[in-house]
């Protein structure tokens, strides 16, 4: 079976998404590939209850689409996929689901990618050809559990945040939160108020903010640089959060927007956590894992515990290089696009994958959806 579309979009999260809305508003033809069996499948299968968008709805709406009026400025999960429902309908979307992406190659004498996908269902690969093809395979592609020696022969439960739903079912029971990043902080959060005993393991350095201090510097970031308005983050974050030191936790020396576009390391929007951890109920641990025997945690600064459960926020791999060939010039090895990029050689593009958020996914989407239109007038 070969399929032929001007353009082929591998990934219907709502980098996908956002790109099939502006190419159907502009009346081009377009195919997605989806290897799971919904679009927004990590808002949809793999994302906790209490989750909400960390920003304001302003900076996270897809193009040409606004949230509805009764949305809550930090919109919850379940109303985040109502929306992106909405949005599918509305555009009406419709993805291949269960087409696992095995190869994408230019073909110079055709001017055309040529992409086989493993039916998911059928078992059979299928083929693909497009005039242009749009990586939107996003950020969160593949959950990453580092290795640790003795992890196997941990006792407890052992799961990726991806797993993770609701502290109710760790209530009493003692939890280690592996990473400190925003999810790792509210899954902390979440196991305190569901009366876990609740560990953290804060190696690296990070800035506390609230989430009106980032509303503040995004919307001072459209009229100062961005070290002023990182120094005024800075003296906020100590005015309000004091000496986290204290507390195990250590403040970077680069300036929180600095550091987001620079190594799309987010700043911690603390939702509460911060008095979680003030007040003792969540334990901050400085030292990584050195080993795990049964349901000892024997750390590298010598000291141990004991737990019943781990959870591993440590983030996502991307194999965009396990299938695409001759991207280079737009990706980098990790799948990340270099110099926040959209556009590469051949008709590539890719969505999403400049560390900016969904507020810059629906930047690339609409400078896709504009240049495509431009070449095929």
């Amino acid at each position: 079976m070969e399929e032929q579309q001007p353009v082929i979009i591998v990934g219907a999260g709502p980098s996908g998404l956002a790109t099939a809305g502006c190419l159907t508003r502009l009346s081009i033809r377009h195919i997605i590939l989806e290897r799971e069996d919904c679009f927004g499948s990590l808002w949809k299968k793999y994302s906790y209850e209490r989750l909400h968008l960390h920003l304001g709805k302003q900076f996270c709406e897809l193009p040409h689409f606004s949230f509805p009026r009764s949305c809550p400025t930090y919109v919850p999960r379940k109303q985040f996929i109502q929306y992106l429902d909405d949005y599918v309908s509305h555009f009406n979307v419709n993805p291949l689901y269960k087409r696992t992406v095995q190869s994408a190659i230019f073909d110079r004498v055709s001017g055309n990618w040529k992409l086989k996908a493993k039916n998911g269902d059928s078992g059979e690969i299928e083929e693909y050809v497009g005039r242009f093809l749009v990586v939107a395979t996003g950020e969160t592609t593949d959950p990453y559990i580092p290795e640790i020696e003795g992890l196997g022969s941990f006792n407890g439960e052992v799961i990726h945040s991806t797993g993770y739903r609701s502290g109710m079912e760790f209530s009493n029971k003692s939890v280690l939160v592996v990473g400190s990043g925003n999810s790792g902080m509210e899954i902390a959060l979440d196991l305190a108020n569901h009366d876990a005993k609740t560990s953290i393991i804060v190696r690296s350095p990070v800035h506390f903010l609230s989430r009106r201090m980032v509303y503040l510097g995004l919307i001072l970031l459209k009229h100062l640089p961005c070290n002023i308005v990182d120094s005024l983050m800075v003296m906020l974050s100590k005015l309000v959060y004091g000496d986290l030191a204290k507390y195990g936790i250590k403040r970077p020396s680069e300036g929180p927007f600095f550091m987001k576009v620079k190594y799309g390391k987010y700043p911690v929007i603390d939702v509460g956590t911060y008095e979680k951890i003030k007040s003792g109920e969540i334990e901050v641990l400085s030292a990584e894992i050195g080993s795990i025997k049964g349901q000892e945690v024997v750390l590298k600064n010598g000291k141990s515990y004991n737990y019943d459960s781990i959870v591993f926020c440590t983030g996502f791999k991307r194999s965009t290089h396990l299938w695409l060939q001759g991207g280079e010039d737009l990706l980098s090895e990790d799948g990340i696009s270099k110099s926040s990029g959209w556009m590469g050689k051949n008709g590539l593009y890719c969505v999403g994958l400049s560390r900016k958020g969904l507020y810059g996914a629906s930047l690339d989407a609409q400078n896709i959806a504009n240049h495509i239109k431009s070449l095929l007038i």
